[in-house]
């Protein structure tokens, strides 16, 4: 009789395990959900920061500070992107000390269009005033706006590609 009696309990036990086996499974799945989605809102954040901050750096230049701003722009961009601005920047500094360029510009809008893994499409608006030193022509205001593919690269945020859009 003491033999039926400890079946029951031996029964429930095991169901007892079985359920918090199966509670503590689901709570380590949902625990792993929550941080991948905190990874995932985390690199749309880091992604839209990288656009904005590139876009800003491409359209404030200043004759008198134009290496570290060729430098900011390169620095915030990797493959393609940076190898063109690498070729291109020799010129750009020149255009810009020899005509006294000062540009302001102001970040007006980013948006992410796509993402898939280390790889993402931000949409990006901004405006700049251009004037130039010791010129009597009035400064200049400019509209621009960009598709912006950037890269995730040793946990870091870069911009690949840059294409103006109208």
């Amino acid at each position: 009789m003491a033999v039926l009696a400890a079946r029951p309990a031996r029964i429930l036990i095991a169901a007892l395990s079985g359920v918090l086996a199966v509670l503590v499974g689901t709570g380590v799945w949902i625990a792993a959900q929550a941080r991948d989605e905190q990874g995932r809102a985390g690199d749309k954040q880091a992604a839209l920061l990288a656009a904005g901050t590139h876009a800003k750096s491409l359209i404030s230049l200043d004759y008198k500070t134009v290496d570290a701003d060729v430098k900011r722009i390169i620095d915030s961009s990797t493959g393609a992107a940076k190898a063109e601005y690498e070729a291109n920047a020799a010129k750009l500094k020149t255009t810009t000390v020899e005509n006294k360029v000062v540009q302001h510009g102001v970040l007006r809008a980013t948006g992410l269009a796509s993402m898939a893994g280390a790889m993402a499409k931000v949409l990006v608006v901004a405006d700049v005033e251009i004037r130039w030193d010791g010129s009597k022509s009035p400064p200049q205001e400019r509209y621009y706006r960009w598709s912006m593919e950037v890269t995730k690269v040793g946990g870091v945020w870069l911009v690949s590609k840059a294409v103006q859009v109208t």
